[in-house]
């Protein structure tokens, strides 16, 4: 009733399960847990954490400034409200190899169903910015290792997330991503590919299933899902959509109350009080109690 159905382990068999299938699965950011509700209610496959968006949401830059107990502790309010398993960024481990397997049990124990970790130093910057700053291969690949001995369930996904194609080329990305497998990596997220045939030389290169980042404003264009399907990625993810959407929607509407003096004139814009009752699932909680949802709307 408060919250979900699923143990964390059942969302992370539900994962595996759905990544040995072939499809490609749908995960849409969700920069707070009401936004995992409705991802949840419109029949997507899981919810995405994006730390550029935690980042953001704290009015921060999204350069390594968030800590693992700020990250940690947003992904167990988000992962507690859906029935859908919970992918997080977990930036660079948060620190070296005993970091990262720290960072892998700390998720754990707030109920995600996997991580990403990737290939930047600190401090870190969004992978679709320039300049980026790689530590060498060997390094990443004892945080990669060093994270699945962390790992006490076996069916939480380790995903390294390499940055190399825009410091190092394609060749060498393909070449990190494979250390990174051989390192013990249950999936790939190639970070910033600039075309569909680039898509389709890591889908090539790498057997384990790969990631595709959707994101708006940045280095690789906006594929549908069965342009992605096409090219045999197993998920994609649209990391900072609902704030973008959110955050768009709050300056035009402040905007305009400042202008009118009142905010009439965009109420048919919001989401309605009964709408978020459904959404926050207020009936469920009178069924539990009656003396809390005893009114009409």
């Amino acid at each position: 009733m408060l919250f979900t159905e699923k143990t964390p382990a059942d969302k992370r068999r539900d994962l595996r399960t759905r990544l040995k299938s072939g499809a490609l699965l749908q995960f849409p950011g969700a920069h707070a847990p009401i936004v995992a509700r409705i991802i949840e209610d419109y029949g997507f496959d899981g919810v995405y954490i994006s730390g550029a968006a935690l980042s953001a949401d704290l009015a921060l830059p999204d350069i390594g400034l968030t800590t693992l107990e700020e990250v940690a502790a947003r992904g167990r309010t988000i992962a507690r409200v859906t029935d859908l398993p919970a992918l997080i960024d977990a930036d660079t481990g948060f620190g070296e190899p005993m970091n990262a397997a720290r960072t892998v049990r700390e998720l754990e124990d707030a109920g995600l169903s996997g991580c990403h970790i990737e290939d930047q130093v600190l401090p870190k910057r969004c992978g679709h910015l320039d300049n980026k700053v790689l530590v060498d291969t060997a390094t990443m690949a004892m945080k990669i290792t060093a994270a699945v001995a962390g790992r006490r369930d076996e069916n939480f996904l380790i995903m390294a997330r390499t940055d190399a194609k825009e410091a190092e080329g394609l060749d060498a990305a393909i070449e990190r991503a494979r250390a990174y497998v051989d390192a013990g990596a249950d999936a790939i997220f190639p970070e910033a590919l600039h075309n569909e045939g680039e898509f389709a030389a890591f889908r090539k290169a790498i057997d384990v299933p790969l990631l595709a980042n959707m994101t708006e404003f940045g280095k690789t264009p906006l594929l549908t899902v069965k342009q992605l399907a096409d090219l045999g990625f197993n998920m994609v993810i649209y990391p900072v959509t609902s704030l973008r959407l959110a955050m768009k929607a709050i300056e035009d509407g402040f905007a305009q109350l400042k202008r009118d003096g009142t905010q009439a004139g965009i109420v048919p814009a919001m989401q309605t009080r009964q709408r978020l009752y459904e959404v926050l699932r207020y009936a469920d909680y009178g069924a539990f109690d009656q003396s809390i949802y005893n009114f009409k709307l």
